[in-house]
């Protein structure tokens, strides 16, 4: 049975040892401010999850929750299916480092079914100039090597550290070296910009990611190509917290995903 993943994995080395565990390496191009990028982190534990499922269905959500000070390098994951009736199937999957877990994922995958509700394309993506037309942005490498594999065309709302009064920052996104445009790789692209509170500071703090939650709103022969439209809203922030909502729009403005990250403030 051909799947629906596995392109994605082959760049982090994602490999099976045994049912349901796998061994994958984050090399520190990869690395966020402090280890290793979320949104990738969060991509190997999605990819990990369809290539364990007995079913070839496309992933629906992901929950993910950050719980250890991971360190770029090798990564065992353990992934357990549950499966939810005909159509659903739900995978509990836990990244470790040394033997102790740093990160972990429930991925809901579901196949298409028939319905009498007529398709929804979500909310509409902000009128912006194409990618072309939009300068690049390049996120400090010495700083977040990671920013070398996004090449970030801003196309409306104000730059991150500039002192602005809007806390949203909107961008066309592609990977360099190229992915393809699947659930893996649209919880990298969800991660890309800076925390949503950014734009309203003019120097950097920590705001490491706590809990990833994605949501997948395209069928995955509808995903497309990138660059894509990503929009990042800081919600709220107060008391050491900080909560972001990010919107991610191919260039035809169908809405391919949606994501909240909870954040906390140490700066």
């Amino acid at each position: 049975m051909m799947k629906l993943t596995g392109r994605f994995g082959t760049r982090f080395a994602l490999t099976a040892t045994d049912s349901g565990r796998w061994q994958a390496v984050v090399d520190d191009s990869w690395r966020g401010w402090t280890g290793p990028h979320g949104g990738t982190l969060a991509g190997l534990l999605i990819d990990a999850a369809q290539r364990t499922s007995s079913r070839d269905y496309p992933v629906r959500a992901a929950d993910v929750r950050f719980l250890g000070r991971p360190a770029t390098g090798a990564f065992t994951l353990h992934a357990t299916e549950h499966t939810v009736g005909r159509s659903t199937t739900i995978l509990d999957v836990v990244a470790e480092q040394d033997g102790a877990p740093v990160a972990a994922a429930t991925v809901t995958l579901g196949a298409a079914g028939a319905t009498a509700i007529p398709a929804h394309r979500g909310r509409p993506a902000p009128v912006v100039a194409a990618a072309p037309d939009c300068a690049l942005f390049q996120l400090p490498p010495e700083i977040v090597p990671v920013g070398a594999h996004f090449v970030i065309r801003p196309a409306a709302g104000p730059l991150p550290l500039s002192g602005a009064d809007e806390a949203m920052m909107c961008a066309w996104i592609a990977l360099d070296p190229a992915l393809p445009l699947d659930a893996p790789s649209l919880a990298v692209l969800a991660d890309a910009l800076p925390p949503g509170l950014f734009p309203l500071l003019t120097a950097p703090v920590a705001v490491p990611t706590v809990t990833l939650s994605l949501q997948l709103h395209a069928e995955p022969n509808h995903l497309g190509d990138t660059p894509v439209l990503v929009r990042a809203t800081n919600v709220s922030s107060g008391a050491g917290w900080s909560v972001d909502d990010t919107d991610i729009w191919d260039s035809d403005g169908i809405l391919l995903a949606t994501a909240r990250q909870t954040r906390r403030i140490l700066g």
